[in-house]
């Protein structure tokens, strides 16, 4: 498996219309993600990068929506993803629509997410699928200097692991669209073989309580148990 982080500059585009069918890919993310925006509930609602201020969240209910990144037409804050410039659980909900794809330290960027995020604050992140037809051009190596080729494609699975680690837990995930040239991505291929869609979603929220029980802390709770029970007895 390749490192997460590497040492060359990723060029992201600045609008969906930079990559081919980009448009195409634009519209089933916000099919896909359109019964979402209304579950997500309070103040303010933070899209990272240039493709994430591109999606349309009209539907959610969260009024304060501010586009963060470095370049873009639709930006209301220039800052680097890296360092946002948010107080630590300042921000309800976050999108990273394909912000993953196109930097070279994934998990600082998630870092940064998860600092500014509130608990059970929502993660929703867009990126594209290594297991599909856009997997198979990003093996030629005369794609490779194109887009969407040129972006960086990781498996569910991988993402999962990540998130994981910094205690989310997965409330959707879905692939969809397996022919980037086609307006609905292909519905019947759609239906029936959605791991080899070009577009991967994650929905998540942020957990305070850890998802899985530690048996070292739980071995250290019943003893503190045991110990303050025996001494009850012996005072009594």
């Amino acid at each position: 498996m390749k490192p997460a982080q590497i040492t060359q500059p990723i060029i992201a585009p600045t609008t969906w219309d930079d990559l081919p069918y980009g448009d195409n890919y634009r519209r089933a993310l916000d099919a896909n993600l359109l019964p979402w925006w209304p579950k997500l509930f309070g103040f303010h609602l933070l899209k990272i990068g240039a493709l994430s201020a591109d999606i349309d969240t009209s539907a959610c209910v969260i009024s304060h929506q501010v586009n963060v990144g470095i370049q873009g037409e639709k930006l209301n804050v220039i800052a680097d993803p890296f360092q946002l410039p948010f107080a630590n659980k300042s921000t309800d909900a976050c999108l990273l629509a394909h912000t993953l794809s196109y930097t070279s330290d994934p998990h600082r960027l998630l870092r940064e997410v998860d600092r500014v995020l509130i608990d059970d604050g929502w993660l929703i992140i867009t990126t594209f699928n290594p297991v599909s037809l856009l997997g198979l051009g990003k093996l030629c190596p005369i794609l490779q200097c194109r887009q969407p080729y040129r972006s960086r494609m990781y498996t569910q699975m991988r993402l999962l692991d990540w998130l994981s680690i910094l205690n989310f837990e997965v409330m959707h995930r879905a692939r969809f669209q397996v022919l980037p040239w086609r307006r609905r991505g292909g519905r019947l291929l759609n239906e029936h073989l959605p791991a080899i869609g070009c577009l991967s979603v994650i929905v998540a929220r942020k957990r305070t309580f850890p998802l899985t029980l530690n048996p070292l802390k739980s071995k250290s709770l019943k003893a503190a148990v045991r110990r303050t029970v025996g001494a009850a007895s012996r005072n009594s």
